[in-house]
């Protein structure tokens, strides 16, 4: 599973010396994890101290610590300089020299071998005053000599420049706190959360290794961290630190993300129970922990920053009963007892969420020590506060977390604990499942005016995937614990069904109207016998466009919600309420009739759409769909309509691959050219296929095999073949070709791709207008499908 190195060369067989760097047989000889860190570096300490040794005339074999002429040295500084050098790490070096040395020819001969070697590399060479000068006011020079580590030469030039630099970066801490707090917040503003994605920057990423640097050089500044802030973050540290030199060893090259198709051989490699699972979860706590006390160590410097005025200034200011604000940050009284009223704790969390505020440190600490569990029934009032908790949005994350990294959080809801840190192995979801529940929760926000029961909204969402993380089906968990958990809260038995059945059907909308022909009559009427209320229908809808956009930007759009809607419009009129004014008309409409009724060849694109009408025949669909294929357009859904004369009419949603318009006029030229048989749309589609790289980066390590699905109980007039498949250029119409070739009509269709992978669903008849009935005819479609999915 371990690639050759990423960076340096390797030695010529029998030309091995000091003064080159063997990375196979460190690789080879390392241990896992910290003990790969430490054997890389040590590696190439001695490779660069023989390279200044040679450099400075020294014989490079008869000391690892090369003697050298007063007055030069070679330090490593920053990463290099804190002994934690990966495998595809940068070198950041500093060659120091006095005046009195001739220094370029040292450099030229230091940095021309290690370039050579492929090593990505940091080079300067300074004067202790250059040093300290440009130190002075760039913020990246300042922390980088906070950890000045000698490798060879001058040690009273380099431990003299160490001095100086810590008592210039003390001396000028607030200024430097200052600028640091900017720089954190502004990568941050860039950067995702390596707790909750499912590729994260263990670097880079909010909760990754750059933030741990930042808190320590805060802290050289001034004392800002907390005493039990220290060993948290130094364990955290270390254990990211492991993953990232193993992912360097895994992946052969420099690069912090650690992505799905590595996650295996790291987790292999570290020896983590669990494997992937249980790699992604040690680095999901890790980062939360880092982030979390990253958070709380900005906060308390930003207060700090501010001075005198960051205070409220006189009293505390009462928010209610156990509760008040100071200096800006919700406390609880001394009157406070969180043992005899547990739901205080969630209080505490909605007062600072609402007030865009945190709960003090030693009034958290105290919840930690006081809060009782929930139990069984819930305290009085813990329902309400829960919800008012939820309903304030995004903010509430933020104030979860708190109670989660302290442990309160699993005093309120036991169950929990399995989602908590739970990957999702799957280039789908963005988050784990717990942040997942919790993004979806707050994404009720702006919806809770669209039902009449707000409160079961922000429940059924932070709820609807809690059976995640446990044996069986997640769905079928999930309601077995939902049954428990709400009676619990206090819910009587219609809402606890209420809630019961959000789980049960929190994918129906989605699913149906993505795979479903909306136009069929017998669509809306089996959801509708489904949903059985316009009450749960709302709720569904809710909860369906919050956790769609919780799951990653793959799952919701414009076209997607438009289906949605429709599909909610039309099952509402089946459940009895009347048709809003702005319903979507139905398939064909007046104008499509008339232009079948023309009997002549019109192809037409506008927006995101392209109308096709033609002579009907077998494999029409294919070199429509092999023709958006060759331009990059993915089809999102296939309606067609044929006349009793023979001719077809075909509309095709599609997508475009960036934000560019669509150049219809070349996607015409290029349709007419393929329906009158005068372009080679295979040849050109397995060239373009040859040399096409994916747009979709998340590949997951475990492939599923490609799946064809029979319902024949969708439609009255139709089966529906769904597809299932991994994603690929040309695949719609692969498929097209083995339908065509079985003489199936396709009537509609609709794509939907769920990150690496596809699912296409085909309302197809054979070709005497009927049903696919027949066993062995569905065998022979099933065995002609997946024979073109394999070949392709």
């Amino acid at each position: 599973m371990r690639s050759p190195s990423p960076t340096p060369s390797l030695a010529p067989p029998g030309r091995a010396d000091a003064t080159t760097f063997d990375a196979e047989a460190v690789l080879a000889g390392a241990g896992p994890g910290l003990a790969l860190v430490d054997a890389w570096t040590r590696a190439v300490d001695r490779w660069v101290a023989a390279l200044f040794a040679r450099a400075v005339g020294s014989d490079p074999a008869t000391s690892a610590v090369a003697p050298a002429p007063s007055g030069v040295a070679l330090v490593a500084i920053g990463g290099y300089g804190r002994n934690q050098v990966c495998p595809g790490s940068d070198l950041d070096l500093l060659l120091l020299h006095s005046r009195a040395i001739e220094v370029k020819p040292i450099a030229e001969a230091l940095w021309y071998p290690i370039w050579d070697a492929g090593v990505k590399l940091g080079h300067s060479v300074r004067t202790p005053k250059e040093a300290l000068s440009l130190a002075s006011d760039d913020l990246d020079t300042a922390t980088s000599l906070l950890d000045v580590r000698l490798l060879a030469g001058d040690a009273v030039l380099a431990e003299g420049l160490a001095r100086e630099a810590a008592a210039q970066w003390e001396k000028r801490g607030k200024r430097w706190l200052a600028k640091l707090a900017d720089s954190v917040d502004e990568r941050h503003s860039r950067a995702d959360e390596v707790a909750f994605l499912l590729e994260p920057d263990l670097k880079m990423g909010r909760g990754g290794l750059r933030d741990v640097h930042a808190v320590r050089w805060a802290e050289r500044a001034r004392q800002v961290l907390l005493d039990d802030d220290h060993a948290p973050i130094d364990a955290a540290e270390l254990d990211l630190l492991a993953v990232r030199a193993e992912l360097h060893r895994a992946t052969g090259r420099a690069g912090d993300v650690l992505t799905l198709d590595q996650q295996d051989a790291v987790a292999e490699a570290l020896a983590v129970e669990g494997g992937a699972d249980g790699l992604m979860a040690l680095v999901a706590d890790r980062g939360r922990t880092i982030a979390w006390r990253s958070d709380e160590t900005w906060h308390r410097v930003r207060a700090m920053l501010a001075g005198p005025g960051w205070s409220m200034g006189g009293r505390p200011r009462a928010i209610e009963p156990g509760l008040e604000l100071r200096d800006r940050e919700v406390h609880l009284t001394a009157e406070a007892d969180p043992e005899a009223d547990p739901p205080i704790a969630l209080r505490a969390a909605a007062a600072a969420a609402r007030l865009g505020t945190r709960i003090d440190r030693g009034s958290l600490e105290r919840l930690a020590r006081e809060t009782a569990p929930f139990g069984d029934p819930w305290p009085e009032g813990g329902r309400e506060a829960l919800v008012a908790l939820l309903s304030t949005g995004p903010p509430a994350i933020g104030q979860i977390e708190s109670l989660d990294q302290l442990g309160v959080w699993l005093r309120v809801l036991p169950e929990w604990g399995p989602v908590r840190n739970r990957p999702q192995r799957n280039a789908y979801h963005r988050f784990t499942v717990d942040r997942h529940l919790l993004e979806a929760s707050a994404g009720t926000h702006e919806l809770l005016d669209t039902v009449d029961r707000p409160d079961l909204l922000v429940l059924g969402a932070l709820l609807h995937d809690i059976g995640k993380g446990r044996p069986g089906d997640h769905t079928d968990v999930g309601m077995d614990l939902v049954r428990a958990i709400a009676p619990r809260m206090g819910l009587d038995e219609v809402d606890t069904e209420t809630l019961v059945d959000m789980v049960r059907h929190h994918l129906l909308l989605p699913d149906v109207a993505t795979r479903r022909d909306l136009d069929d009559p017998a669509t809306a009427s089996r959801v509708a016998e489904q949903v059985g209320s316009l009450r749960t229908l709302r709720l569904l809808h809710g909860l369906t466009v919050a956790d769609s956009r919780a799951t990653g930007p793959a799952a919701w759009g414009s076209w997607k919600a438009g289906l949605v809607a429709t599909l909610v419009e039309r099952t509402a009129v089946a459940l009895g309420a009347e048709p809003g004014p702005d319903a979507a008309p139905p398939f064909p409409s007046a104008e499509h009739r008339d232009l079948l009724a023309r009997r002549e060849q019109v192809i037409r694109g506008e927006d995101e759409v392209v109308t096709v009408v033609a002579p009907d025949r077998p494999g029409l669909l294919r070199r429509v769909a092999g023709v958006m294929a060759l331009h990059g357009l993915d089809v999102l859904s296939v309606e067609a309509v044929s006349s009793d004369d023979g001719w077809a009419l075909e509309r095709v949603t599609v997508a475009p691959p960036g934000d560019e318009p669509i150049a219809w006029p070349k996607v015409v030229a290029d349709l007419e050219a393929g329906l009158a048989g005068r372009l080679a749309i295979r040849a050109r589609l397995a060239d373009r296929v040859r040399s096409h790289r994916p747009r979709n980066r998340l590949r997951s390590a475990r492939v599923d095999p490609p799946e064809v699905r029979v319902d024949n109980s969708a439609s009255r007039e139709a089966t529906v073949l769904e597809v299932h498949a991994p994603d690929a250029m040309g695949l719609l119409e692969r498929i097209c070709r083995a339908m065509a070739e079985m003489d199936l009509d396709v009537r509609s269709a609709k794509v939907q791709t769920l990150g690496d992978r596809v699912v296409d669903a085909f309302y197809v008849r054979d070709a005497e207008g009927a049903k696919l009935t027949d066993d062995a005819h569905l065998a022979e479609v099933r065995r002609a499908i997946l024979h073109t999915l394999d070949a392709g």
